[in-house]
């Protein structure tokens, strides 16, 4: 005789969904294991919970409404706890039921239209492009919308049909025998891939994709001040989802190439200048070719090696703030390895006239700054 699932959760026939798991959702609460220890909880828990799943799958409900029972065909086997196929797919549901899921009812097919993924492209900028900012062409490889189909993914004058496989539900259920019982186990169709929707006759251009690969040029606006591997976001300039689904971004990758003057920190640029010794003693006047154009430096005589001198706002752009960083320009002093002659002489007679010319004049110097170091460890 076929088992009363709408008694057994204390309903008639004709309750609706929200009844039906407005009871379970009362009975499970008494009668779940965890709360209630007693044998024959257990048993009624069973028999609930297998009511409640076999009132929430359409198909097995219609064969109550007609008088059957679902788990009379097909040989279902028994459960050890004698509630037949609920096993723990009845504790699924009672979770479910607990914090507003579907319960035992399938979960639904997807949508055949998805998002497509971010792509990622790198480029190649000199150091005054990236100092100034730039406009440059990219040309990027990516899927785009087929405009035969215009991403339905079919062939003019067709439509998607129901899978027959899952009857549209986009999931199918297998039930397998453990020492707890029978669990009821929901997987994507393999036909429709989850989405309950088949495609017949698939457009001939994308293959009922939606989508195809397509070479494109798009012009990119490079910021000024912006640093080498620094990443610029194009939305909506990624790849094209399934389905024609909305396109995901393009991240741009900025490399600088190395300059053959400047290096450069930050908002900061460097360069290195070398004088000859003399010219650093006497001062001089340097032309420096910048970013910015030719710039004259003024070198103040006694210029020492290692001097940094510093051009203010010749750098590059603050991305974040107003202004511009400097231009370092790190100064060497170069001495010369070969004198002729008459170039010794005059050096000697400098020499000379400054006391630098005697054996004892470099321990004087190193005396007096050694001296000077320990006057200051005592405190003189």
């Amino acid at each position: 005789m076929p088992t009363d699932y709408y008694g057994v959760l204390g309903l008639s026939q004709g309750a609706t969904d929200a009844d039906i798991k407005r009871a379970y959702r009362k009975l499970a609460r008494d009668l779940h294991p965890d709360v209630n220890p007693a044998p024959e909880a257990k048993e009624r828990f069973q028999e609930v919970s297998r009511a409640y799943e076999c009132l929430t799958d359409p198909d097995k409900r219609r064969i109550v409404d007609l008088g059957g029972d679902p788990y009379e065909t097909g040989g279902g086997g028994g459960s050890p706890f004698g509630g037949g196929a609920a096993g723990f797919g009845g504790l699924g549901d009672i979770m479910d039921a607990f914090f507003g899921g579907a319960g035992g009812a399938a979960r639904g097919p997807r949508s055949r239209t998805r998002a497509g993924g971010d792509a990622l492209l790198r480029l190649d900028l000199d150091l005054d492009e990236t100092v100034f900012g730039t406009t440059s062409d990219i040309t990027v490889d990516t899927a785009v919308l087929c405009d035969l189909c215009a991403g339905a993914g079919t062939a003019a004058g067709t439509h998607p049909t129901t899978c027959t496989t899952c009857n549209g539900r986009g999931e199918v259920q297998s039930v397998q025998r453990s020492f707890l019982g029978q669990v009821v186990a929901s997987r994507p169709c393999p036909t429709c891939t989850g989405t309950g929707q088949v495609i017949p006759e698939p457009c001939s251009q994308c293959g009922g994709d939606g989508r195809v690969r397509a070479r494109r040029t798009i012009p990119v606006k490079i910021p000024a001040g912006v640093e080498d591997g620094m990443r610029i976001r194009l939305t909506g300039h990624g790849e094209v989802g399934p389905g024609g689904g909305p396109a995901g971004d393009l991240y741009i990758e900025v490399h600088e190439r190395p300059h053959d003057v400047f290096t450069r920190d930050g908002e900061d640029l460097h360069c290195r200048v070398t004088l000859p010794m003399s010219s650093a003693a006497l001062g001089t006047t340097l032309n420096l070719k910048t970013l910015d154009g030719d710039e004259e430096i003024d070198v103040k005589p006694g210029t020492q090696a290692g001097s940094l001198i510093t051009l203010r706002a010749h750098g590059a752009p603050r991305l974040r703030g107003t202004g511009r960083g400097n231009l370092v320009v790190h100064v060497d002093v170069q001495t010369p390895t070969r004198l002729d002659e008459e170039q010794e002489r005059l050096l000697r007679e400098f020499a000379a006239l400054r006391g630098e010319d005697r054996a004892d004049s470099h321990r004087e110097a190193q005396g007096g700054l050694f001296s000077r170091v320990r006057d200051a460890f005592n405190g003189r």
